[in-house]
């Protein structure tokens, strides 16, 4: 049985997590790992959000090689993906369940199984 202080401890462990998941392609592998043998929500659904983000960061420069309009795309989408990033950050840190926005609700269908 886990007492409220384990409660706390998990809550912590799966916030920081979370966190990583946000800092880099690397943190994101990271978090991925230490979520592997505990699988916690939190940290789970921000793992997802991450990835999502992280795909969508890929695509953003897949079209920028696109001469002009590609490159007024990915420019104006940098923007974006970095408020959508700071978001997710944001929420991370304050120990919300709450998607990024325009896409965090795909993103959740998108990698359900992971």
């Amino acid at each position: 049985m886990e007492t409220t202080d384990n409660k706390t401890v998990v809550a912590s462990e799966g916030k920081n997590i979370a966190i990583i998941s946000y800092i880099t392609i690397i943190g994101l592998i990271i978090a991925f790992v230490m979520n592997n043998d505990k699988k916690d929500a939190f940290a789970s659904y921000h793992i997802k959000q991450s990835l999502g983000l992280a795909c969508t960061g890929l695509a953003l420069g897949a079209i920028g090689m696109i001469p002009i309009l590609g490159w007024i795309i990915n420019i104006l989408g940098i923007f974006v993906l970095l408020y959508m990033w700071i978001m997710g950050l944001i929420s991370a840190f304050n120990g919300k369940e709450s998607p990024v926005p325009f896409l965090g609700e795909k993103f959740i269908e998108w990698f359900k199984n992971i």
